[in-house]
């Protein structure tokens, strides 16, 4: 019988320079992995095209490395006196371990270990945290946050960074809490597990504490700085302890002097793994200038939110005769008769796929478990098919998200469902030069959702897809999504990709409250198609979903790349979905009736868009 192993997702953002961050994977690599699945999930967000390289290259035997470009290039600033953060890169941060959060969660993993990156860890430390069997714990490193000042532990007991223990109400004097805090750092040099209020950085996180609901969202009341603070804040408010170990401390590079540590600490971690003694490990070793409060090395990186519900079809209601149209080469229209048929255009997909990137310098092999970018990848990128329900769009979004679609697509299928303008000749436009199959209902299914999303399917399965991207005529990508799309389709573990989607309340905010956090959850829109796989769907007559419903199936991912959602943008389009909506649905027997009836508040909160 084979045995069950423990599947752990190790998740760091990284901003880091080159000599530091080819340590910090090899303390990886040197990780002992005994009865352990350990995956990796890394944020590029490197100035340095050298540390973009080193983590394309970084592919351990026996483990899913799941690389994601950050899309943003904040300015932070180290040298070797300090690091200089500001509050926006520390709640973009948050944002993003939020993100790492979902992603063990959804995938199911054991564990989540959260890692800086300018970190060497010792060979013993996974195994060890896990064999703790705590549902927080951090490995302890020991930072001078100043030249000349104490070694002080990433762990603190109470409020920001108090290094002391204290009880509630006591008013210890000067000398009082000097004794303490001297005590406090001598009993974290001994080897052990010890109780704390705060700790962050180097945490192994229990899938009970992820389903508990842990987070490092901002709590509001609170003004404390850096998210490890309400990170901890709020696990104490669960009932969830947290601990730190100081077994295997590891070394923390925060400047670059730091570096000529690396070469004694591997030396002595490896010796002592050669030797195996039998006693505490490590309790003869050297406390080395290691560690550092938590997140001393991160980057300010955007996640956006989680995804978004399914956006509807802005379609009408009725019954069904349909006819269709394929578009192949440039303006070459075949004769259409009034029941319908095929108009071909032909040629090559005016949209282009990314740009290459720059290639990697001589005598370096190109990376392959992203899915390269060579010329060779990028000829052989999966075809992309653009599916869409639309009606009566000439006057709203369809022109505008058309045009953004078209840099990436290489067809599309698109049903207008009864449509009484010029719908259909604003596709014809501006796809022209891709192919298009364009069907045409001249009365609406829109009444029964689960049709018309079967029709679409069945014309999209038609064109022998293997990427299909299922999105409605108001949403549209931000603009990143068109660089870094074809590293989506490279990705051969993954046949699922599902993204975060805001409603948009105007041009440049989105809403945020209790009926509307649709950014708060992952959707599907990206579909890889198997013509194997048997897809079984949803027959509701509202809200069914665009996709089959057990496509989650399939090996699936979160990605970081945000949707906007523009059909609630304007007050007339608001007033529109809502009647429609009471019609369709006046009880909310497939929807949500308060929401329904939250379209029309006045006040609504709208948070600000960061493109």
């Amino acid at each position: 019988m084979s045995e069950t192993k423990i599947r752990i997702l190790l998740g760091s953002p990284i901003h880091q320079k080159p000599q530091i961050l080819e340590h910090f994977l090899s303390s990886l690599l040197r990780l002992r992995r005994d009865g352990i699945v350990l995956d990796y999930y890394f944020i590029d967000d490197n100035d340095d095209a050298g540390s973009t390289l080193l983590l394309q290259r970084f592919a351990p035997a026996g483990s899913e490395v799941f690389l994601q470009s950050s899309g943003f290039n904040d300015a932070y600033i180290r040298n070797d006196t300090t690091h200089y953060w500001n509050s926006d890169l520390v709640w973009k941060v948050a944002g993003f371990k939020n993100l790492m959060i979902r992603r063990a969660e959804a995938f199911g993993y054991d564990y989540l270990f959260l890692i800086d990156s300018d970190l060497i860890l010792h060979p013993d430390t996974l195994l060890h945290l896990v064999s703790t069997e705590k549902d927080i714990i951090s490995e302890v490193f020991w930072t001078q946050w100043q030249p000349g000042t104490l070694l002080q532990p990433q762990v603190w007991m109470h409020d920001e960074y108090n290094q002391w223990e204290i009880l509630p109400g006591e008013k210890p004097g000067p000398e009082e809490i000097s004794r303490r805090f001297h005590a406090f750092l001598a009993k974290l040099q001994q080897p052990g597990i010890y109780e704390v209020g705060g700790l962050g950085a180097c945490t192994l996180i229990s899938r009970r504490a992820i389903c508990s609901g842990v987070s490092y969202d901002m709590i509001r009341n609170i003004s404390y700085w850096g998210e490890d603070r309400h990170f901890c804040i709020r696990a104490a408010a669960l009932g969830i302890a947290l601990y730190v170990d100081t077994r295997y401390p590891a070394l923390h590079l925060y400047r670059d002097s730091d570096l000529e540590k690396v070469a004694d600490y591997v030396r002595l971690t490896t010796a002592e793994r050669a030797v195996d003694a039998g006693g505490p490990a490590g309790e003869d070793r050297q406390v080395l200038d290691t560690g550092g409060p938590a997140g001393e090395d991160r980057r300010a990186l955007d996640t956006g939110g989680p995804a978004g519900e399914s956006g509807r079809a802005d379609t009408g209601q009725g019954g069904a005769a349909a006819h269709s149209e394929t578009t192949a080469g440039a303006g070459d229209s075949a004769a259409v008769d009034g029941t319908g048929g095929e108009e071909q255009t032909g040629g090559s997909p005016a949209g282009q796929p990314p740009a290459q990137e720059a290639a990697p310098a001589a005598g370096i092999s190109a990376p392959a478990e992203i899915g390269g970018n060579t010329p060779e990848a990028e000829a052989r990128r999966p075809k992309l098919t653009l599916t869409m329900v639309v009606k009566n769009e000439s006057q709203r979004f369809l022109r505008q998200v058309l045009l953004e679609h078209r840099k990436y697509i290489d067809e599309a299928v698109i049903i207008d469902d009864g449509s009484t303008d010029n719908t259909a000749d604003i596709c014809r436009e501006v796809l022209n030069g891709i192919p298009l199959h364009l069907v045409r209902n001249e009365v609406s299914k829109f009444s029964n959702e689960a049709e018309l999303r079967m029709q679409q399917w069945e014309a999209v399965i038609a064109t022998d897809p293997e990427w299909i991207l299922s999105l409605d005529a108001d949403e549209v990508f931000e603009a990143r999504f068109a660089r870094d799309i074809g590293l989506l389709l490279q990705e051969e573990a993954c046949d699922l990709f599902c993204f975060r989607l805001y409603d948009f309340w105007d041009d440049n905010h989105y809403r945020d409250d209790k009926y509307w956090r649709s950014h708060q959850s992952y959707r599907p829109f990206l579909l890889r198609y198997r013509k194997e796989f048997s897809y079984v769907w949803n027959n509701s007559p509202q809200h069914c979903g665009r996709l089959p419903e057990n496509i989650f199936e399939l090996p699936h991912q979160l990605s970081n790349l945000r949707l906007k959602h523009l059909g609630w943008s304007r007050p007339e389009y608001r007033l529109d979905k809502y009647l429609r909506y009471m019609l369709l649905d006046p009880d909310g027997q497939y929807g949500w009736k308060e929401q329904y009836q939250s379209i029309l508040d006045q006040q609504p909160k709208l948070i600000p868009w960061v493109e």
